[in-house]
């Protein structure tokens, strides 16, 4: 793990200055690059004295999650307890090692869940290390990417053969001897198919503009939040062969649960990023020192409303069709989540001298009225009892049972 954290800081600086490509096209301030909390418009303007705040000391009640500060004063958290409640939950009965959970509200940015699990060793933070590669999640970027520099759309269809687990030279190349499926860009998405994405983004974009989605996107600078949190990398190269396989999600990018859950509700909200928001109030006692307003704060468009509804489409097929469809549907193919459609991305890449195996959710729910985005990142060992589709199945279905969905049950 040593070289690994080294590479995190010398990445986290070039992650940075490539996030300032979308600078220069508008799309990105980076204010405050170091992801210091802004002071929002709240009741009290000089804002809230933070002192000694740690999201990994949270105090789930029946009603309402705290946390203790200095000078004997506390911070009511936006959690929903019964989120919080599932995620955690969820996490120990599965025995996961190492894991995180984050749940946002789309359209105001508060944090409805932030769960982090390490099963042994030293605690920290999951949610806020960005040690985990984006694997095929990064196929929202590249997608995002094939419609605004492209003109593709999820209907574009692309003839493929090989590339199941790597991609070589010869496959990025059309062959119609060769090239014996297709597959929409949707279906693509859905089904993670690597070669599709990997022969698209070869032939369409180059790697400056893959870099400067990225970093619209929030690749390479840390998120806005209250706590410090690592930026997801994101380094590119040239080589036209490495370019496309990194499209495709094969390294050389990583990602946070937090900086996850920003990515979903990026997409969920039509392309407006908003800043995650997790304190409520400050309290000492009774006594109400500081309470936020309730008015979302918005960091940016990071893409088109247009292309944000292709990407829509495309993670739609992921559950309804795709590489998650199984885990969110019973044996009978009858959904656990009845009566709406989710939209999500599945990733999947494993460290092999580590023995570290990373599976990802990340997505929003209900797809076409979306209340809530989530991400959920588990890393296995060579024995596993969960993967993150399934937790994060299982966190939806808490906070839409809460709510009294018709037909849905809690985990």
């Amino acid at each position: 793990m040593a070289r690994w954290s080294k590479w995190l800081g010398i990445g986290a600086a070039v992650g940075v200055i490539s996030a300032l490509v979308p600078v220069v096209q508008g799309r990105i301030d980076l204010d405050n690059p170091l992801g210091k909390l802004r002071t929002p418009s709240v009741k009290n303007p000089t804002g809230p004295d933070l002192e000694g705040l740690d999201l990994t000391r949270l105090q789930v009640r029946p009603q309402r999650v705290i946390t203790p500060l200095k000078n004997d004063r506390y911070a009511e958290l936006t959690l929903d307890p019964a989120v919080q409640r599932a995620a955690l939950s969820q996490m120990k009965q599965y025995r996961v090692p190492e894991g995180g959970v984050v749940v946002m509200d789309v359209k105001t940015g508060r944090v409805l869940a932030y769960a982090s699990h390490v099963a042994s060793g030293k605690k920290f933070d999951v949610n806020v290390r960005a040690e985990a590669p984006a694997a095929s999640v990064f196929k929202v970027v590249t997608g995002a990417t094939l419609i605004e520099k492209a003109g593709l759309n999820a209907r574009t269809e692309q003839c493929y053969h090989g590339g199941r687990s790597r991609i070589d030279a010869s496959e990025l190349k059309d062959n119609p001897q060769r090239d014996k499926w297709c597959a929409t860009l949707a279906m693509a998405m859905g089904r993670s198919l690597n070669v599709v994405f990997a022969r698209l983004a070869s032939k369409h974009i180059t790697p400056e503009e893959l870099t400067a989605m990225g970093g619209a996107l929030g690749f390479g600078a840390p998120v806005k939040f209250v706590v410090p949190n690592e930026a997801p990398e994101i380094s590119v190269p040239d080589n036209p062969l490495e370019f496309a396989r990194t499209s495709a999600g094969f390294w050389n990018t990583s990602l946070s649960p937090l900086a996850a859950a920003s990515l979903a509700q990026t997409v969920a909200n039509g392309g407006v990023t908003l800043q995650p928001r997790i304190i409520a109030k400050v309290q000492r006692g009774t006594e109400t020192l500081w309470e936020a307003s309730d008015e979302p704060i918005v960091i940016r468009r990071a893409i088109k409303r247009e292309t944000a509804d292709e990407l829509r489409k495309m993670m739609i097929q992921t559950v309804a069709s795709g590489s998650a469809f199984k885990t969110f549907h019973d044996r009978k193919g009858h959904p656990f989540l009845p009566g709406m459609q989710i939209a999500g991305k599945t990733g999947t890449l494993t460290r092999h001298k580590e023995n570290r195996h990373y599976t990802w959710f990340v997505g929003f729910a209900p797809a076409h009225k979306p209340e809530v985005a989530i991400s959920a990142l588990v890393v296995n060992t060579p024995l596993w009892r969960i993967k993150a589709p399934m937790l994060a199945r299982n966190v939806l279905r808490a906070y839409f049972a809460a709510r009294g969905r018709r037909g849905v049950t809690a985990p």
